[in-house]
Order: C-alpha cells, then sequence, then structure tokens
C-alpha cells in the first residue's frame, strides 16, 4: 500500500494532473468568455452557449494533447477524448442524482461530483491520450 501511494504521489508531482486541471479551467473560461461575447453581440443564449462549448471542446483536446500529456493530436485520440467526455457527463449526471437522492442539498452536490468525477476523467484521458495505438 506504501508502495502504490509512494507512485500516486510522484506521478502527482510530474504535473500532469496540475496541468490537466489548469487546461480545464481554462477551457471553463474560454467556454464562459465566448458564451458571454457572442450574448452581447446580440446571439440568443442556446447558440451561443452550444457555440463557445465546441470551440473549448477543441481547445481542450489540443490543449491535453500537446501540453497535459506532450502527445500527438490525432482522430483516434480525438474519438477517444470525446468518449471519455461523454462518459464523464454521464458521471456528473448519475453522481448528482445520487447525491441529491440521498439526501445531499442540492447545491452542494456539485462540488462533491467534481471531487469524484475529474480525478475518474483524469484517469480516462490520461489512457487515451498515452495510448500508443492511437497515436
Amino acid at each position: 500500500m506504501a508502495r502504490l501511494i509512494k507512485r500516486i504521489y510522484e506521478f502527482v508531482l510530474r504535473y500532469e494532473f496540475v496541468k490537466f486541471a489548469v487546461v480545464g479551467g481554462t477551457s471553463f473560461a474560454l467556454h464562459w468568455g465566448i458564451y458571454v461575447l457572442l450574448m452581447a453581440v446580440g446571439w440568443s443564449y442556446n447558440p451561443a452557449y452550444i457555440t463557445g462549448y465546441i470551440l473549448s471542446f477543441i481547445y481542450n483536446f489540443f490543449a491535453s494533447s500537446l501540453f497535459t500529456f506532450k502527445t500527438k493530436p490525432t482522430l483516434l485520440r480525438g474519438i477517444g477524448f470525446a468518449l471519455c467526455n461523454a462518459v464523464n457527463f454521464g458521471l456528473h449526471v448519475l453522481l448528482l442524482n445520487v447525491y441529491v437522492s440521498v439526501g445531499v442539498a442540492e447545491w452542494i452536490a456539485p462540488p462533491l461530483v467534481l471531487a469524484v468525477a475529474v480525478p475518474v476523467n483524469f484517469v480516462l484521458v490520461r489512457f487515451v491520450m498515452k495510448n500508443s495505438r492511437l497515436g
């Protein structure tokens, strides 16, 4: 067990998880910024939100490939990345509903969802990005 903890600690020290969080945070900021900008120039909220989401998703894929995991962005990795994000979304919805159904306040449940979903998503995305068969 101590060996596993040491390996996890060394892994985190290599900054991949920190970079993953930075890319996720900047992706969110990009999405929100595009959304606000498009709303300011007269777009309705749904097209503005979807456009921001798509552009931030593309940014997130390339930033995750090149910055976080130092891999070549390929079509297969892009497909895997999209699938990881679909799984992540499903996990978010599932956990949100589980937490609320067991009595966690609706406004407090989202951070608890993130506490589980972000590490799971990191492991999934890392597997896709580091998989040599996809590159």
